[in-house]
């Protein structure tokens, strides 16, 4: 689609938008959202015609693109037959997109779950944990975001949740492994991993193992600096809930349905949890949709007793209908495979070789269609290249390198002192070398502010 110039639109639409859209994660009055006009695959674009190619696939989870025409057709003809209907009936569209997450989820993961997106997957994940073990408290990570809701905000390890926390949650947060900025003195993978776990089993000592209902970590940290977890930290983190009856919950919400260049993230480690939440990519964001995939062992858990939640749009049948054409599309078109050899073959090598050249390149690191840079004033010392949870005037060269990007034509995900590189899994060779130039671009604005 060719992008078409309408000024006098856009401008409406800014306008109201400013007047009633109250808008997330945001200081309303200092806030200047961009008025989209239209998208498709890899790209969007403004009114007056301005288009870019999406770094940050939406919120991380447009992984086919937008607009793929099957998906939208999809929508459509379930729209036709049946708009919706409540959760407590069997649908084919829900019974289909079930049957599918539970053929691609790893182990006995059979029983889903449906909500509308990830944190409130997230709040059920931790309430059948909790019912499950008759336990009260839950594990998480520091460097981690497992969404907006309640529970969900509680359990997340970076600053979006103090405003929020109340330390009565029932939450205890941990460090994990991050050897770029170790918290254990590491100098090697094997000594991050070995004394991460070793770190996690004395929390949960102290805190008390009958206590702790389920530890949660995101498979790979998503908007917290996408750390790939050292080979051995599922694995050991798996062995020390199966000693300590912890239920062992995945967030795949992010890392699923393609991202990893597996179907989840879980399947790079071989390890199999007790729940996985899951969102976004399940169906591209076309409409509203999360989940929990859920064990044997805790499903056994609620076969003669009521589990007390629901959600009135719980797999609603659009939703469903998009998921069930989306996980089409990704078989029939190799999206998981595009995504793991692309990542392989460009992505990696050509954010490896722009760190070679930009100074305010600390760390490259990521798999498949997710990776991040790790932003520094100084490599010798990996001073970042801003404060931590910096605003304003002392977020100044984040935002500088923000705005070279997009004037260079990509729309980056910039969190703290990292830019992220998420594009559609879909996204092919040219689409992603043309990411990559643009980055080269701005990443000489964030040189300038380098010692």
């Amino acid at each position: 689609m060719t992008p078409q110039t309408d000024p006098q639109t856009g401008a409406a639409v800014k306008a109201a938008d400013r007047a009633h859209v109250f808008h997330s994660w945001s200081a309303q009055e200092l806030i200047d959202p961009l008025a989209v006009a239209g998208a498709e695959g890899s790209y969007f674009w403004d009114y007056d015609g301005k288009r870019y190619l999406d770094l940050t696939s939406g919120l991380v989870y447009t992984n086919i693109g937008y607009q793929h025409p099957k998906v939208v057709a999809a929508i459509q003809e379930q729209a036709a037959h049946l708009t919706t209907f409540a959760p407590a009936f069997a649908i084919e569209a829900r019974s289909e997109a079930a049957r599918l997450i539970a053929e691609r989820t790893p182990g006995d993961l059979d029983k889903i779950f449906f909500t509308n997106g990830g944190a409130d997957a997230v709040e059920h994940a931790v309430r059948m944990a909790r019912l499950h073990t008759g336990r009260p408290k839950v594990l998480s990570a520091y460097r981690s975001y497992h969404g907006g809701t309640q529970q969900a905000v509680n359990l997340t390890g970076d600053p979006r949740r103090w405003a929020s926390d109340s330390a009565s949650a029932g939450v205890v947060h941990f460090w994990a492994p991050f050897l770029y900025r170790s918290r254990f003195y590491a100098e090697t993978e094997e000594q991050e991993c070995a004394r991460a776990l070793e770190h996690l089993e004395t929390t949960i000592s102290f805190e008390g193992p009958a206590t702790i209902a389920a530890i949660i970590l995101e498979t790979i940290p998503g908007t917290a600096g996408i750390m790939v977890p050292p080979p051995g930290y599922l694995a050991g983190v798996r062995a020390l809930c199966d000693k300590y009856g912890i239920v062992f919950v995945l967030d795949e919400v992010m890392a699923g349905f393609g991202r990893t260049g597996e179907w989840f993230a879980a399947d790079l480690s071989g390890v199999v949890p007790d729940l996985m939440t899951f969102a976004k990519g399940v169906n591209s964001g076309y409409v509203p949709l999360g989940g929990v995939a859920i064990s044997g062992a805790i499903a056994e858990t609620f076969a003669k007793r009521s589990y007390p939640g629901g959600l009135t749009y719980s797999g609603h049948p659009l939703a469903c209908a998009a998921a069930v054409a989306t996980i089409g599309v990704m078989a029939q078109e190799g999206v998981v495979d595009n995504a793991k050899n692309l990542g392989a073959s460009v992505v990696g090598p050509g954010l490896r070789e722009l760190a070679e050249r930009h100074p305010s390149v600390g760390e490259v690191r990521g798999v498949g269609m997710f990776w991040a840079l790790e932003l520094v004033k100084d490599r010798e010392t990996r001073e970042p290249l801003v404060p931590y949870n910096a605003a304003g005037e002392a977020n100044a060269p984040m935002a500088a390198f923000g705005a070279a990007a997009k004037k260079a034509g990509v729309w980056p995900f910039v969190n703290m002192n990292r830019t992220h590189f998420v594009p559609p899994c879909n996204a092919s060779e040219a689409e992603l070398k043309e990411g990559l130039a643009a980055l080269d671009t701005a990443l000489s604005v964030a040189d300038e502010y380098t010692a």
